[in-house]
């Protein structure tokens, strides 16, 4: 059985992150969506928001698992039995930033990272952007799965 982790924030999760997911698990015979902690930022929604969020967005993709992480990556990896870690790129800014990461996580444990290329039509669609569209009220709903649009708002209120 191969198993990846993909990992990131997910703050908020978005269909970009969905489509990500959907491909991995025609590649692995298992995806872990690993909804970490990152203590460089200051999330939207709380950690249990996120985990439940990206359990709805992805409950129907065939052999994806949810769970929330905290700590190393590579350790997270390790404990799942991971043979490889997920990262979409929408572009080469992408992987100029997840290239050091992966070379990092490689170092460390011997664990590849394998990318994956986001559908071009949803490469204008970040966490970041969505979260600050919907700060100054714009609508979200086309670029996040349903129920996340209103989850935000929730948190803005």
């Amino acid at each position: 059985m191969t198993i990846a982790v993909f990992p990131g924030t997910f703050d908020p999760i978005t269909v970009g992150h969905v489509d990500i997911v959907t491909r991995a698990a025609s590649l692995f015979d298992r995806v872990v969506l690993a909804v970490a902690h990152n203590s460089t930022k200051t999330p939207l929604l709380s950690a249990d928001a996120r985990v439940e969020l990206a359990a709805q967005a992805t409950a129907h993709v065939p052999g994806v698992e949810v769970l929330r992480t905290d700590g190393l990556l590579v350790d997270f990896c390790r404990a799942q039995g991971a043979d490889a870690i997920v990262k979409g790129l929408r572009g080469g800014a992408d992987f100029d930033a997840e290239r050091p990461m992966a070379l990092m996580n490689r170092s460390l444990s011997g664990i590849e990272t394998v990318f994956i290329v986001g559908d071009n039509g949803l490469s204008h669609v970040a966490s970041s952007l969505v979260r600050d569209v919907a700060r100054h009220g714009g609508d979200v709903s086309g670029y996040v799965p349903q129920g996340v649009a209103e989850a935000i708002a929730e948190a803005l209120a």
